[in-house]
């Protein structure tokens, strides 16, 4: 009988320069494509944190109105791109891509380019509607008169919007 005998003992185990080049060269590239995704989608992130900035001081107004029993408004000024909520000093920014339209009643009208969404002490409002558009992307806050709430409905491409909550 004779020994079995290793195959191959002249070639030695590893890897070549070549294979390793090519596995980073591989690497590299799949970091790229990642890279140009999330640098794609900080506009849509951007976008939707906006929204839900201004979904968060509608509802506090509407929560200070019924837990203090007065009047509470958000109020938008387009020509500067900002809202405030009554009763706080500070000033939100809205950046200037994202265009906004506010529809209120006529009553809640200030001045050129500005306007309030009023929500009274029984947890209604005056109502309205408030869209934030950045290129392809619009998003609509629609505030029922009546109850004071608050629908989020996505208004993009298509004019079916899709509800969110």
């Amino acid at each position: 009988m004779t020994p079995f005998l290793p195959v191959s003992l002249h070639r030695s185990q590893g890897f070549t320069l070549l294979e390793l080049l090519i596995v980073l060269v591989i690497i590299v590239l799949g970091f790229s494509v990642v890279a140009l995704n999330l640098s794609s989608g900080k506009g849509t992130l951007e976008h939707k944190a906006i929204v839900r900035d201004v979904v968060s001081a509608l509802r506090y107004a509407r929560g200070q109105a019924l837990m203090t029993h007065q009047e509470m408004t958000v109020s938008f000024d387009l020509a500067k791109n900002t809202y405030k909520v009554s009763g706080r000093d500070e000033e939100y920014s809205i950046p200037e891509t994202i265009a906004v339209t506010v529809v209120t009643a006529q009553s809640e009208l200030t001045g050129e380019g500005q306007g309030n969404i009023r929500f009274f002490a029984d947890g209604s409002s005056t109502g309205g509607r408030v869209v934030l558009d950045r290129g392809e992307i619009s998003m609509q806050i629609d505030i029922n008169w009546l109850t004071g709430q608050l629908e989020v409905e996505d208004a993009t491409r298509d004019n079916l919007p899709r509800r969110r909550r």
